[in-house]
C-alpha cells in the first residue's frame, strides 16, 4: 500500500505514489468515512493549492466522493486550507479535503481531511481511515455522477469571513505598510482583497508549481530574497504564508524574521492582558517556554500535546481553549476558528500593532522585558537513515547529563527526545512529513541555539 497517513493527512512524491491510482485509494476510504457521518446529506467539500496538478487531483477527487453517491462542493479556484475547514464548520457538512502538500518540496502532492467541526481531522479520524484503507479494493471502478459535484466560491466565503472577525478600520486607520510574501502559495490573493491594494506590497503572489526553487514554508533559510525586496519596498511589516496559508512568519520593520513562537507569546498576552479574556491554552511539544511562563502569570491552564495540529484541534472542540499553536507556524484562536490559518493570525498582528500603536520590533521587545529573551532556530538534517538513527538511539533514553556544554535540567519524550538545559531546550524528533530527522532549540542567546543545534547535528 502507498498510501500512508502522517502527522497531517497523505503527502508523496507526484508521479512516485502520489497518482490518480492511490488518490482514488485515499478518497474511497476517507468517502466511507463520511457516508457514516450525521451529517452525509449534507455533502463534503474540496479545496486544491497551486502545485502542479492540484485543480486535476481535486477534480478527481470530487469525481470519486459524487461516485459513492456524496454531494461535493468542489472549490472553483485554489484556496487556503482554513478556507475548507471554515466551509465544513458553516455549511455543516460531512468533511471535506483540500488537495496540499503544505510546505513541503514541489515534487510532493498532499491529502488533508478536514472534519465537520472546521479544523484537522482527529486522530480517531484517521485511525477509521486508514482501517478502511486496507479494506479498499485497487480495482474498484469509480463511476462519477456529475449532477452531485457543484462549483463553489469557497474562497469568496472565506474573505467574508475574515472581514468579519479583524479590526479593519483600526489597520487601515493606521496607515500600516505592508509586505506579503505568499511563497506562490495559495494565499496569494487575500490580503490585498482584504487591505486597501495601496497598503500592500505582494511578492511571490503569483503561480508558479517549481516555488522558485525553494521550499514553500515560513523560515528564514527560504526568505532572503523577500528580506531584499521587503527593505526595498521600505514597509512597515511583512506577512508571510506556507503553501496552503494555514502557516505564517513575519518580518519586523527592520527585517528581522519574527517566528511563530513570538507571534504566539504576543497574541496571547495580548488576549490575556489587554483583552481579559480567558480560557485555556494549548501548545505543541516543539513551541516555546515562554508560553508557560504567560500563562502562570495569568492563571491560564496550559496543554501540553504531541506534534501536529490535529491534537491541537481536538482539545480546541472538546474544552475552553483559548489559543492553541504549534512551531511551524500554525496558530488558531477558537473563538474564529479551531484550525490554524496563516492570513487570519498575520492580520490579527496587524490589529496589534495597529491598536497599540506599536512596531512589531517594540511589541517583541515588551515580550523581553515581561518574560525574558528567547530566541530559536530549527535544522532540518537530510541525513541517511543510518545516521538518523544513530542519533535517535544516542538521544532517546535521556542519558544525557549536557547539551553541549550546558546542564542538562530535564527529560520529556512525549513526541520526540526534548533536553531542558540551563537557559533553553532541544528537541530531536523524524519528521512527520518529510523523510528528515528535526532538530529544534530554544534558547536564552542566538550563539547557545546555533551551538545546540550544531552539537546536535554531529551526534552519531
Amino acid at each position: 500500500m502507498q498510501v500512508k497517513f502522517g502527522t497531517d493527512g497523505w503527502r508523496a512524491i507526484i508521479a512516485k505514489d502520489y497518482t490518480f491510482d492511490n488518490l482514488k485509494l485515499a478518497t474511497l476510504a476517507t468517502a466511507d468515512f463520511f457516508l457514516n457521518h450525521p451529517n452525509r446529506a449534507n455533502g463534503v467539500c474540496v479545496g486544491y493549492d497551486t502545485r502542479f496538478m492540484s485543480p486535476e487531483f481535486a477534480d478527481y477527487t470530487a469525481q470519486v466522493l459524487s461516485s459513492r453517491g456524496l454531494r461535493v462542493f468542489l472549490s472553483d479556484s485554489f484556496v487556503p486550507t482554513p478556507a475548507v475547514s471554515l466551509y465544513c464548520r458553516d455549511k455543516e457538512l460531512a468533511g471535506g479535503v483540500m488537495i496540499t502538500a503544505s510546505h513541503n518540496p514541489p515534487v510532493y502532492n498532499g491529502f488533508k481531511i478536514k472534519a465537520s467541526y472546521g479544523g484537522s481531522a482527529l486522530p480517531e479520524t484517521v485511525a477509521i481511515i486508514e482501517e478502511n484503507l486496507a479494506k479498499v479494493k485497487p480495482e474498484s471502478q469509480v463511476k462519477p455522477k456529475e449532477s452531485l459535484i457543484e462549483k463553489t466560491d469557497i474562497k469568496g466565503f472565506y474573505l467574508q469571513y475574515i472581514k468579519k472577525h479583524i479590526d479593519l478600520d483600526t489597520i487601515k486607520n493606521s496607515q500600516i505598510k505592508v509586505a506579503h510574501n505568499a511563497m506562490f502559495g495559495a494565499g496569494q490573493d487575500i490580503i490585498t482583497r482584504i487591505l486597501d491594494q495601496s497598503m500592500v506590497h505582494c511578492y511571490h503572489c503569483t503561480q508558479n508549481p517549481g516555488f522558485g526553487g525553494i521550499n514553500p514554508e515560513p523560515m528564514p533559510q527560504y526568505i532572503s530574497d523577500f528580506v531584499d525586496f521587503f527593505n526595498k519596498a521600505k514597509t512597515d511589516v511583512g506577512i508571510i504564508n506556507d503553501g496552503d496559508a494555514d502557516r505564517v512568519g513575519m518580518l519586523d520593520e527592520n527585517g528581522s524574521f519574527i517566528d511563530s513562537h513570538k507571534l504566539f507569546a504576543i497574541i496571547l498576552k495580548y488576549l490575556a492582558e489587554e483583552k481579559k479574556q480567558t480560557g485555556e491554552v494549548a501548545k505543541t511539544f516543539a513551541l516555546s517556554d515562554v508560553i508557560d511562563r504567560i500563562c502562570r502569570k495569568n492563571n491560564l491552564a496550559l496543554h501540553l500535546l504531541p506534534v501536529g495540529f490535529k491534537h491541537v484541534s481536538k482539545l480546541m472542540t472538546t474544552r475552553d481553549i483559548l489559543i492553541g499553536g504549534e512551531e511551524s507556524g500554525g496558530i488558531g484562536i477558537t473563538s474564529y476558528l479551531p484550525e490554524r490559518d496563516g492570513i487570519f493570525i498575520g492580520l490579527l498582528v496587524l490589529e496589534i500593532m495597529a491598536t497599540k500603536k506599536q512596531t512589531l520590533s517594540e511589541l517583541v521587545q515588551e515580550l523581553f522585558n515581561e518574560y525574558g529573551s528567547f530566541y530559536y532556530d530549527r535544522l532540518d538534517l537530510h541525513a541517511g537513515e543510518e545516521k538518523k538513527q544513530a542519533i535517535i538511539a544516542r538521544v532517546a533514553k535521556g542519558g544525557f547529563r549536557a547539551i553541549a556544554r550546558y546542564k542538562v535540567t530535564g527529560f520529556n519524550d512525549l513526541d520526540g527526545y526534548k533536553y531542558h538545559f540551563e537557559g533553553g531546550w532541544l528537541l530531536i524528533r523524524p519528521s512527520g512529513t518529510e523523510p528528515v530527522l528535526r532538530l529544534y532549540c530554544e534558547a536564552d542567546s542566538p550563539e547557545k541555539v546555533k551551538t545546540v543545534l550544531h552539537f546536535a547535528a554531529n551526534l552519531a
